[in-house]
């Protein structure tokens, strides 16, 4: 009997504009030299995203505190995930702030792990770190891109009361792929509850999100996310590229690489539905050129 060949996977071939330039230069150098001496634990490395040489070239950062052990596994995700236990360093917000004054920084994005461990998933750790930044550096903008604390309405107040300049909970993708894409406990409706609770906290708040496109997502499926997020006010959106971390089975394989035509397109749609800013390109992710977003210039992507 003839053996049947194994189904091969094809994978959808890297196009020149997903070019990504290595890190190079004296202050990427610098502020990788200063986060190793400070131990800092970065979204920029953890999360292998590929704009570490553009962002910190320009003297800016995504710091991740919490730990680097994710409670959920969503599949586009490359940072490690497990149990934490409970633990939490209650000295993390001031040693955070220190590192920030050190590194003289305009602007940071404070980001972490989900910790479905802990009763209020971090809210007090971020509430904490937000103050003594702006403590400590009150030159500083502090953007948080926090996790979805199961929609707990408690639990976003007490990180809006702390006054981020920024506040961001990530979509991730469009509604009929959520199931795919990210946790069973994350989903769709909770981040827009979340975003619409942090407005309804502090109408005055800034509220940001982020989609991540070519994992099997049609155009018109964006667009009908990005009404749901203008729906609940959201101010700020990031459209970026879906790359497969790793080849782990975990993380979904990639469809297929969106053109820049077409994140053009979604970027003027968006602008179009209201947004104050849209960053809309292949390599962008949630907190690229973020300091651009928060003083509405113009984006050049």
């Amino acid at each position: 009997m003839e053996e049947l060949a194994t189904p091969t996977i094809t994978r959808p071939r890297h196009p020149d504009w997903i070019r990504v330039r290595a890190p190079i230069g004296e202050k990427y150098t610098h502020l990788k030299g200063l986060v190793r001496g400070l131990q800092l634990r970065t979204v920029c490395e953890e999360a292998l995203c590929p704009n570490i040489g553009e962002c910190w070239g320009a003297g800016t950062a995504t710091i991740m505190i919490l730990g680097d052990v994710c409670t959920r596994a969503c599949r586009f995700c490359a940072v490690k995930t497990g149990n934490p236990r409970g633990v939490v360093d209650a000295a993390e917000p001031a040693r955070v702030a220190d590192a920030i004054a050190d590194l003289q920084l305009n602007y940071v994005v404070v980001t972490s792990v989900d910790r479905d461990d802990l009763p209020d998933g971090g809210a007090a750790i971020f509430a904490e770190t937000i103050r003594q930044i702006k403590t400590k550096s009150p030159r500083t903008r502090v953007e948080v891109l926090t996790g979805d604390f199961r929609g707990a309405r408690a639990c976003v107040r007490t990180v809006i009361d702390a006054k981020p300049d920024v506040f961001g909970q990530n979509v991730e993708t469009v509604r009929r792929l959520t199931h795919v894409v990210r946790d069973r406990r994350a989903g769709y409706e909770q981040t827009l509850d979340v975003l619409r609770i942090a407005k309804e906290i502090d109408p005055r708040q800034r509220t940001k999100s982020s989609i991540l496109v070519g994992m099997g997502e049609t155009p018109d499926e964006v667009i009908e996310t990005m009404r749901d997020l203008r729906a609940v006010n959201v101010d700020l959106l990031a459209v970026g590229q879906y790359l497969q971390p790793t080849r782990n089975k975990r993380n979904l394989p990639l469809v297929e690489y969106v053109t820049p035509e077409q994140f053009a397109r979604y970027r003027e749609a968006g602008m179009n539905l209201g947004f104050k800013y849209v960053a809309s390109g292949p390599l962008v992710r949630s907190s690229y050129k973020a300091w651009e977003a928060a003083v509405g210039m113009t984006n050049d992507k």
